[in-house]
């Protein structure tokens, strides 16, 4: 009912006028009205007190009006040194523009026609460094909530005409600003297609964060794994987009978001190219085995104690059958257990202030672990699987990916306790193939490993030097393959050439 009052009322009548428009801001309590008199002629200047900059007003605007040449609307803003000023007839462009924090001149004697000054607030924060993509090599500037200065971020990293930018307006309350960026003549007119397609199709009444943007226009949103990227890093923005990737910003978000993606760029982080590539594909495969770790460490512990004790070495088998002595649980209730624990811990230390929230987060988990061990409800060996589990999902750099392999663990933990190493199996076959039908912007989410791409593995699970890496990746479909001539990168010249 709310939403369509608020079409009703904000839906260009066929009698709508400037008069009309004014009559509905001045319901509004924050709405200013004064008069002014130039050149013997009365003048109307109103504004929303909520969206303006008052030094601006009464430093910018007001000492000026007095020196135009003439009485007319657009003489009077001519000396005005703001550049976003029009003068317009418009009611519908009276309605957006006051509403942003533009100042209303309008002549008592031509009531019609007013002057639009853009006096508002600039309530853009201070750059600063990454908090979720922290690194510590290399550029420390993250994205902030104006999208202008998200631009400016990309822009001043490719200075090249080439890098266009697309912009419209999505919400039909909020109104939010959109940018889609790309750069002509490397990206795949297909992949910008698809982007600029999907975002303009969006009928939706609120667009508060570029996230739930990304959700809105994923292959399958009922699929867990993000089939998009977020990032706060605005080198990483324009290092896709010279791979011929298409990104989009959204105003009031401090992250922007690209396509199409492969579920291995999930595991890689720019810190990765700031290091040498030895050190890099080291971190890279060791980022691959905790994440297959994390998944599978406990249901593999829950399949073993259920079903195969054959499996457990004889060494080992008499300190697990000590810690398990006094334990009345089966092993699906004790892993279920120290699992939610670990994800109540650390949903509790993320919605906490730092200082408390790190308490919670260490102190908790010792208190919390040596109490249950214990009293009983959990056995040592576990309480230390669980622990390097929750300790190795941390490794994946892109913070939605790492939720989803929190998420994921729980079925296969009650597969393993139903069926056994059977159960483990066919939750990871199943996993396979929701991967290979998954798809982002309509390119193989799974790539290189399928459809095998061979050119792509020289920067998927292992980084290759820089020297090597002279083509664009395939499965984009770049107009400009190349990024330099391999051959000429390898000779060798003397110092004196």
């Amino acid at each position: 009912m709310l939403v369509r009052w608020m079409k009703q009322r904000m839906k260009k009548q066929p009698d709508e006028n400037i008069e009309n428009v004014i009559d509905l801001f001045n319901k509004s309590s924050d709405y200013t009205t004064f008069k002014k008199t130039f050149y013997d002629q009365e003048y109307e200047c109103s504004y929303f007190k909520t969206m303006v900059d008052q030094n601006r007003l009464n430093q910018d605007v007001l000492p000026y009006l007095n020196d135009s040449d003439s009485a007319e609307l657009s003489s009077l803003i001519d000396r005005v040194a703001i550049p976003d000023k029009i003068v317009t007839s418009k009611p519908e462009e009276v309605r957006e523009k006051v509403i942003k924090g533009f100042l209303i001149i309008r002549n008592m004697q031509h009531p019609n026609e007013v002057a639009l000054i853009n006096i508002g607030i600039d309530s853009d924060r201070e750059i600063t460094t990454p908090e979720v993509e922290f690194s510590v090599a290399g550029p420390q500037e993250a994205f902030i909530e104006s999208i202008d200065t998200n631009i400016n971020l990309i822009r001043k990293r490719i200075p090249i005409p080439q890098l266009q930018v697309k912009e419209f307006t999505l919400g039909k309350i909020t109104k939010t600003r959109v940018a889609v960026l790309y750069i002509d003549g490397i990206v795949d007119q297909a992949n910008l297609d698809t982007m600029l397609q999907r975002l303009q199709d969006i009928e939706f009444d609120q667009i508060i964060d570029s996230n739930s943007l990304a959700q809105m226009i994923t292959d399958q949103t009922m699929s867990i794994f993000p089939q998009l990227i977020n990032t706060e890093r605005p080198e990483r923005v324009s290092a896709v987009l010279t791979e011929g990737k298409v990104a989009f910003l959204s105003d009031g978000s401090p992250e922007g978001v690209f396509g199409p993606v492969t579920l291995v760029e999930f595991f890689s982080s720019l810190e990765d190219y700031y290091l040498p590539w030895q050190i890099a594909t080291f971190v890279r495969l060791l980022r691959f085995f905790s994440v297959a770790f994390s998944i599978l460490a406990t249901p593999i512990y829950v399949a073993v104690l259920t079903y195969h004790y054959e499996l457990i070495p004889r060494d080992l088998l008499s300190t697990i059958m000590a810690s398990r002595s006094n334990i009345p649980f089966p092993p699906l209730l004790e892993a279920i257990f120290l699992e939610l624990t670990i994800e109540l811990l650390r949903e509790a230390g993320a919605r906490l202030p730092t200082k408390v929230g790190q308490t919670i987060g260490i102190v908790g988990g010792i208190v919390i672990g040596q109490a249950s061990v214990e009293a009983g409800l959990t056995s040592n060996v576990l309480l230390i699987i669980v622990a390097l589990a929750a300790l190795a999902s941390f490794t994946t750099p892109v913070y939605q990916m790492g939720n989803t392999i929190r998420l994921i663990r729980f079925p296969f933990i009650i597969s393993a306790a139903l069926l056994g190493g059977v159960g483990v199996a066919f939750c990871g076959l199943y996993t396979i193939v929701h991967l290979l039908h998954l798809t982002s912007l309509g390119r193989p989410y799974l790539e290189p490993i399928f459809p095998p791409r061979i050119a792509d593995w020289r920067d998927a699970f292992i980084r290759m030097p820089f020297s090597y890496m002279n083509s664009r990746p395939v499965y984009l479909r770049p107009r400009d393959k190349g990024r330099f001539n391999f051959l000429r990168a390898k000779e060798k010249h003397d110092i004196d050439e």
